[in-house]
């Protein structure tokens, strides 16, 4: 099969032919439609997470798949052939950007059907990120209020639609472009990170979601109201500063669910969460998609469609 893999840490993405992954009694093998690529293939293909989640070669990249089953394993019982599906795979499964992945039965949900391949694609990772931080972590209830860093990203977009659907007031910093953006998927109150300073115009908030880490997420339990609790799955509080303030705080590395996936589905299919791309690429481009990637200016998710 065709993949985009990498040969070594800090190398280049090749397009080669490699074997397809073999079936396992409690996974199915998935013809892959579309690919999604996130922050954290970068990091790891740059090897600044090697000593906690090492990475063997070749490796296929890509954590984000949607495709249809075409086998499943002996233990299989909730998938079938034909099921048009995605997930986040975990580690050692991971390998989005190829022809044929294969994914744990307990990491899929069935695709929603009214979006297609290439937008659900983009919405495992990032979507999971964003139930597990508000949902799991915060706990976030109606009538309460969150700031959601970084709104107009594959995080923060889905952070913003799931913390709406929830019944919360949402805030979030953005650039002045993507204002309307962030307003159209639900945001009350949209900050400028460039101009406008949201500890000064914020505070006696119940729950921030920081995707930022440093120097944004200490200021960030200024916002806070005593109790609250801030989120962050960019930083470590070693500063003692949820102590300081009388707040919570939780770091957390998300986890493939396909529970929880489904959750999600749901609220697709309803219209309450909608993905929001930023641009598609074929197979072929994946290094280009990578490096637009790399720049950090992507609003939604970047894709890339394989068959």
């Amino acid at each position: 099969m065709k993949a985009a893999i990498i040969k070594a840490y800090a190398a280049r993405i090749e397009i080669a032919d490699i074997e397809e992954p073999r079936i396992n009694e409690d996974s199915v093998l998935i013809s892959v439609h579309a690919a999604g690529l996130n922050p954290i293939d970068n990091i790891l293909r740059a090897g600044h997470m090697k000593d906690y989640l090492p990475i063997s070669f070749p490796h296929v990249m890509g954590y984000d798949v949607s495709g249809v089953v075409r086998e499943v394993g002996a233990n299989v019982t909730r998938f079938k052939p034909g099921d048009a599906v995605y997930a986040r795979p975990n580690q050692e499964d991971a390998g989005a950007l190829a022809e044929v992945a294969r994914i744990k039965e307990d990491e899929l949900a069935l695709k929603p059907a009214n979006i297609s391949h290439a937008e659900a694609a983009s919405i495992p990772l990032a979507g999971l990120t964003a139930w597990q931080a508000i949902v799991d972590k915060a706990g976030l209830k109606k009538d309460q209020k969150i700031l959601i860093h970084a709104g107009s990203g594959g995080v923060g977009t889905l952070a913003i639609q799931i913390a709406k659907h929830l019944g919360a007031y949402v805030a979030t910093t953005t650039s002045a472009k993507n204002a309307d953006l962030v307003g159209s998927l639900g945001a009350d109150k949209v900050i400028d990170y460039k101009t406008e300073k949201f500890d000064e115009l914020l505070s006696g908030y119940d729950v921030v979601f920081d995707m930022m880490g440093g120097e944004t997420m200490n200021r960030s339990f200024k916002v806070l109201k005593k109790g609250g609790v801030l989120v962050s799955i960019k930083g470590q509080d070693s500063d003692g500063n949820a102590e300081k303030h009388g707040v919570r705080f939780e770091a957390f590395f998300m986890s493939p669910d396909g529970a929880q996936l489904a959750e999600l589905s749901a609220l697709i299919k309803s219209g309450a969460v909608k993905p929001v791309i930023d641009s598609s690429y074929e197979l072929s481009a994946a290094s280009a998609a990578y490096d637009y990637l790399a720049d950090g200016h992507a609003v939604g998710k970047i894709v890339v469609t394989i068959r």
